[in-house]
């Protein structure tokens, strides 16, 4: 006996009700529209850094003596910092690098100025150290690297690269960093002999400039409408100007300066990156993103610049465009979502083949219907759209068609059974609800754990659980409250099904199938179930053992392969900078011979950085200043356009490539994705420097 279908609660209200189900569904579907317009674009979700570095530099300085004199003594202060969860420390050539990484949840406000209070008490730091800098860590995600070339003078570029900066932060870039335009410095030469023979010091010059090179507010004068502010213009910005400045008078009251007696320069600050493309001098100019702009707005704001700057440029002059990650996104996503379609597709060809073609049609609706009122949801929390969530969208597309499934059915079994069509379809939502229930809580137990996880990591996992319960929510308000008023009008419409048609061909043809060789498959195994638990048995064994046996290897994070490769060369200290220059013409000669071996090409763009090195892998940070260090990064094709590995791309690089004498370091890595780490990690603690740096030997088995 069927269960009474008329009643008044909220299942009831929807199934009789010819309009409400129609309406309730257009609002998700709105709402999830709308939602989909504002949410963020991005690659990984929004995570919070509870990270503070104090970083010093101290130029010339050995990794040694930068340890001693400022990493020892700047850990020894930070010790007693309060809710500091781990601390490290880099000393390498010139800098050191403390980093403090707070227990989760601590207010970084006041644990900022906690550190800068204690940094401030250290005393006795070398005299030519420069001063520490404080600073909380924040993460911005890169959007692409503009290469501004020209066939010319760098110094030709210093005016347009600051003029595309600005015009770049007011379209609404957030973030421009400017890589290869050194810092520059006025410097002022003079002899010991020619300062003695005027009775001066350095010290006496050093004050005399800085004296008549100020611009000094003077107060205002005057009352009301007259009044007026003075202030003294006299801040020097040329080597003219700067030349003017007088250094004493002579006997015969003549006015001495400083272009009688030095020689003044404009020239590069030391210890500068300089970028070449093609030989030619090179500017970079990386664009960033913060937590709350959008990645594909970001780059849509570049490619509009693009547009209007290129036709302005200067004749010699040209922007590039490499390392674009937003189009990576953009790849990703739409690789999802082709995948995601393929999905549905298939989900829809199963259920036209397995349900009747209205009921198939109803239920796979229900598929957009919960994904956008998840999209809603997720919107309404603070959520966004990135590599993580999308995943949880896809997997969950298995997960939701389930319930609408599960009520679809049992309501057409017992409408073809003779019952009204109202009956069926709310007597089905009502006897389904308690098991789909209970099968949502069970899924939703099984991935709560994920949100348990801390740390960064677990910041960035948050989003499978979330998604994914925000989803099965919404399903079951499809399920119940949608869907049994669809499937009444679809049990009205039945009736005047054909014979003839395709849908009623397709059932007949199905139940076929199900009484000639399914049922009897059926029966059979039931009838032997010592042979199937035996078979379930040896299938199971048979996956254990192939995973024991490393047959089937374990990956945790797989890593695709990247399109970026980097060169990085390190010299020994004291050599000069012509040295690592010419090594650098020698790698970008080499890697012409090693793609000249192939049919295509496959390198998009070759930078060379003088003065820098830096790791391939995206994960990691690090990056070294000096005259001594070289690199060149390669971006290449995609992966997918072309049959040479990146591994094997880097061997044949390999072989043209002589190292030259001096040399201390010279690797050739490529950039890969996943979490950061290497295969694998070797740590030494627990000793100084020296004796960790000693070779030991194995001790003998007694």
């Amino acid at each position: 006996m069927s269960l009474p279908a008329h009643r008044t609660d909220i299942i009831g209200i929807f199934a009789q009700h010819k309009v409400a189900a129609n309406l309730l569904m257009l609002m998700m579907l709105i709402g999830g529209f709308v939602s989909l317009s504002k949410l963020n674009t991005q690659f990984f979700p929004n995570f919070a850094l509870d990270v503070i570095t104090v970083s010093v530099v101290w130029r010339g300085a050995s990794a040694e003596d930068v340890e001693d004199a400022l990493t020892s003594r700047i850990e020894q202060e930070l010790r007693t910092i309060d809710y500091v969860d781990k601390m490290t420390s880099t000393s390498s050539y010139g800098s050191s690098l403390v980093t403090l990484e707070f227990e989760e949840g601590t207010e970084m406000g006041q644990a900022l100025d906690q550190v800068k209070d204690h940094v401030a008490r250290l005393r006795n730091l070398p005299s030519d150290a420069e001063t520490p800098e404080i600073s909380i860590v924040t993460r911005y995600d890169n959007v692409a690297r503009l290469l501004v070339t020209t066939d010319g003078h760098l110094d030709e570029l210093r005016g347009l690269v600051h003029q595309i900066e600005h015009e770049l932060l007011d379209a609404g870039i957030s973030r421009v960093n400017i890589t290869g335009l050194p810092d520059e410095e006025m410097a002022i030469k003079v002899s010991t002999s020619t300062l003695e023979s005027l009775g001066l010091s350095f010290g006496d010059v050093s004050q005399r400039v800085a004296d008549q090179s100020q611009d000094l507010p003077a107060g205002e004068i005057g009352n009301g409408e007259t009044a007026r502010q003075i202030r003294s213009l006299d801040q020097r910005r040329d080597a003219d100007a700067f030349g003017d400045i007088s250094l004493k008078s002579d006997y015969e009251g003549r006015v001495l300066l400083i272009e009688d007696v030095a020689d003044v320069e404009r020239r590069a600050m030391r210890d500068q990156v300089k970028v070449f493309y093609h030989g030619q001098p090179a500017v970079e100019i990386e664009l960033q993103r913060t937590e709350n702009a959008d990645a594909l707005a970001s780059a849509r704001i570049m490619e509009n610049w693009l547009e209007q700057a290129r036709p302005t440029l200067p004749k010699g002059v040209d922007i590039r465009v490499y390392d674009a990650s937003w189009s990576l996104i953009q790849e990703r996503i739409n690789l999802l979502l082709s995948n995601g379609l393929g999905g549905l597709l298939l989900v829809l060809a199963i259920l036209f083949l397995f349900l009747h073609g209205r009921v198939a049609f109803w239920v796979a609706v229900g598929i957009p219907v919960s994904f956008m009122a998840a999209l809603t949801v997720l919107y309404m929390l603070g959520g966004s759209i990135n590599m993580i969530s999308l995943f949880a969208l896809i997997m969950a597309l298995g997960i939701i068609v389930d319930d609408a499934i599960v009520v679809g059915e049992d309501a057409l079994s017992h409408y073809q059974s003779g019952e009204r069509s109202l009956s069926a379809a709310e007597g089905g939502a009502r006897r389904m609800l308690a098991p789909v229930i209970s099968s949502s809580l069970t899924t939703i137990a099984a991935f709560l754990p994920l949100m348990l996880i801390s740390g960064v990591i677990g910041n960035i996992l948050f989003d499978i659980p979330f998604v994914v319960i925000c989803v099965i929510i919404a399903s079951l308000v499809e399920s119940f409250l949608i869907l049994p008023g669809h499937l009444r009008h679809t049990f009205h419409s039945m009736h005047h099904d054909k014979p003839g048609q395709l849908r009623v061909w397709l059932d007949d043809k199905f139940e076929q199938f199900r009484e000639q060789f399914f049922r009897p498959l059926v029966t059979l195994a039931v009838k032997n179930s010592v042979v199937t638990i035996s078979l379930t048995l040896a299938i199971l064994i048979l996956s254990i053992s192939l995973l024991a046996s490393g047959r089937i290897l374990f990956n945790f994070f797989p890593s695709p392969e990247g399109t970026t490769i980097t060169a990085n060369a390190r010299f020994v200290a004291g050599t000069p900078k012509q040295d690592v220059e010419q090594f650098l013409q020698h790698i970008n000669l080499a890697l012409d011979k090693a793609e000249a071996d192939y049919e295509q090409n496959i390198v998009k763009m070759a930078v060379t950085r003088l003065g820098s090195a830096s790791s391939a892998n995206s994960n990691v940070s690090s990056s070294q200043a000096d005259e001594r260090f070289g690199s060149v990064q390669l971006e290449m094709i995609s992966p997918d356009k072309r049959d040479i590995r990146n591994k094997a791309f880097i061997h044949d690089w390999r072989q043209y490539i002589e190292l030259p004498p001096g040399i201390e370091t010279f690797t050739i890595s490529e950039m890969r994705g996943g979490p950061p780490g290497s295969d694998i990690d070797i740590r030494l603690s627990g000793a100084t420097a020296e004796q960790l740096k000693k070779p030991h030997m194995r001790s003998p088995r007694s």
